[in-house]
């Protein structure tokens, strides 16, 4: 959630900026700053009201200690009772309205985010490794996994519709290998503390990290929507800090976790759906950092470089991007999405989604901390999906397959599959 001073004090700016985004959320900004200055209008007169009751309270309280008569001022302080109480209902309906619309628009795109209207104007940062190359024609991953019996789509469909899959065999071990890996790096060589949430999650927390009111039909709400699935292991654990108030020298804090994630991926008809790349119910290992404002863009490139170290390890050709203002997330400022190379498909596949949220998030879930000038100021929040399985999964079998028709482990997955090839 914006903070209402940056509206107050810059709101050209701040509608330029978030109209850079696409869309008519800017147009919210006027509805927010109408609704300011109605809510303060109404805490004013609150305050004028309250100043004089207590003048009169003074004068009722002088009045007895005389003996005298002050059931004419009395009746005047229960009339300023019943405007205040009036008022004060004006107050709160205001602040709702308020945060209702502050909730509605997406955070600012940072200064330095590039401008554009979709993902054909997101700059390439930088490219690591080169495009595996082979004597052979290389199989997708439906194919390759097909002749090792490693997946199983059919029977996942009728368990539970399309958009699943029964990982098998070998394929169940390598998806365990993949998850072990992941978080062992990140909680060995980066410091991060592994946790294992709830993967139900309430609506307080999804609004926290703002995938509500935006997202929701994109979630499995259960309960009427009381509870929601896990849309990411991002949400959980960045809740687990909501509502805190931390000393400033615990900070940073850095969490990974994996959960199951699941999303309807409504508005999805006509992408690319084929196999494991757009699934209802996925495996993800992500990072989470809690930072001082001060740290949070040295911290997005600590973070990525992170997630990043996860590919070198395999080996996998990737490349780093930066999001365009008509791509980034709703509550992130700024983002780097890393995108591996799945030669079966001949094209790059997200599989790191790495985002500064500022204090977006922060004030949503009023997580803060206190300076050492015993002040109370909010974290900053940012997130690294450090890595979506299945599309990892995707890009390593098909890289590492042979001209026999066997895929090979990277060495470094060796310990955890416990084998040096599958076939």
């Amino acid at each position: 959630m914006l903070d209402i001073r940056l509206l107050r004090e810059n709101p050209d700016d701040i509608k330029t900026r978030v109209r850079n985004r696409g869309g008519d959320a800017w147009q919210l900004v006027d509805s927010v700053l109408e609704c300011d200055v109605e809510r303060r209008r109404l805490e004013t007169d609150l305050q004028a009201l309250q100043q004089e009751r207590n003048t009169l309270s003074k004068e009722i309280g002088r009045i007895k200690r005389e003996g005298g008569d002050a059931d004419a001022i009395q009746d005047q302080v229960r009339g300023i009772n019943d405007k205040m109480k009036a008022i004060g209902e004006e107050k709160d309906a205001a602040d709702q309205r308020q945060r209702d619309l502050l909730l509605q628009i997406p955070n600012v795109p940072h200064t330095d985010c590039p401008v554009g209207a979709d993902e054909e104007s997101n700059p390439e940062v930088r490219v690591w490794g080169e495009k595996p190359s082979y004597d052979f024609e290389p199989l997708d991953h439906v194919e390759l996994t097909a002749k090792h019996d490693m997946l199983d789509f059919d029977n996942a469909a009728k368990i539970a519709g399309s958009g699943y899959v029964i990982f098998k065999g070998d394929g169940a071990r390598l998806e365990r290998a993949l998850i072990q890996f992941l978080l062992d790096v990140q909680t060995r060589e980066h410091g991060y503390t592994e946790v294992s949430p709830p993967f139900l999650i309430n609506r307080d927390c999804m609004f926290g990290t703002g995938q509500l009111p935006k997202f929701e039909d994109d979630m499995y709400g259960v309960e009427e929507n009381s509870v929601f699935l896990a849309p990411t292991a991002e949400v959980p654990v960045t809740n687990i800090e909501r509502e805190n108030l931390l000393a400033h020298d615990v900070l940073p804090k850095a969490y990974t976790a994996y959960t199951p994630c699941f999303r309807r991926e409504a508005g999805s008809a006509g992408r690319d759906n084929k196999g494991l790349i757009r699934m209802h119910q996925f495996d993800k290992v992500e990072i989470v950092r809690i930072e001082r404002p001060e740290r949070s863009e040295e911290a997005l490139e600590e973070l990525t470089g992170h997630a990043e170290a996860i590919l070198q390890k395999l080996g996998l050709h990737y490349r780093l991007i930066e999001l365009c203002t008509g791509d980034i997330g709703f509550s992130a400022t700024k983002t780097y999405d890393i995108e591996v190379w799945a030669p079966g498909h001949g094209k790059y596949l997200e599989v790191s989604s790495c985002s500064n949220f500022g204090d977006y998030q922060a004030r949503r879930m009023n997580l803060r901390f206190k300076d050492e000038n015993k002040k109370n100021r909010f974290c900053h929040t940012l997130n690294g999906s450090g890595t979506a399985l299945p599309r990892l999964y995707v890009a390593l079998v098909e890289t590492y397959q042979q001209a026999d028709g066997t895929i090979r482990i990277p060495e470094a997955l060796v310990p955890y599959f416990g084998a040096e090839q599958i076939g």
